[in-house]
């Protein structure tokens, strides 16, 4: 899994790459279960671009962070997006609600594979 980090308004500190890269990763247990999917010549499964904005400078209140992340799988493009008070806690949301796309990519994979062979067991037991 490669994570892409991207800023907008903000100064990226290694304490932000850090805990970005932290939270982040905990994604990883979820994706690695898609493994047999990595196409030929591909050397990661998942790539992952991180976006932190704080969206206008002259408002000092409010949800005025966003952060968004984008994960691109073998036939599909997973993406969310959060706002907040703080940074980290636009971070947080929007990788609890990334972590229930991934979710449920996961599962309509194995209900597929599991539907096709509820069906060739069928075929053959006739």
């Amino acid at each position: 899994m490669r994570i892409t980090i991207k800023t907008k308004n903000i100064i990226l500190s290694n304490e932000l790459s850090l805990f970005i890269e932290r939270k982040i990763g905990v994604l990883k247990k979820f994706i690695n279960i898609l493994k047999q999917d990595i196409p030929e010549g591909k050397k990661t499964l998942a790539e992952v671009l991180v976006e932190a904005e704080k969206e206008t400078m002259h408002h000092k209140k409010g949800k005025v962070f966003k952060s968004r992340i984008e994960i691109t799988l073998p036939g599909k493009k997973l993406m969310a997006e959060a706002r907040g008070d703080n940074l980290e806690g636009a971070i947080v949301d929007v990788k609890e609600q990334i972590k229930k796309e991934i979710n449920k990519y996961k599962f309509k994979k194995i209900d597929k594979n599991r539907r096709k062979q509820r069906k060739l067991k069928k075929e053959f037991k006739i």
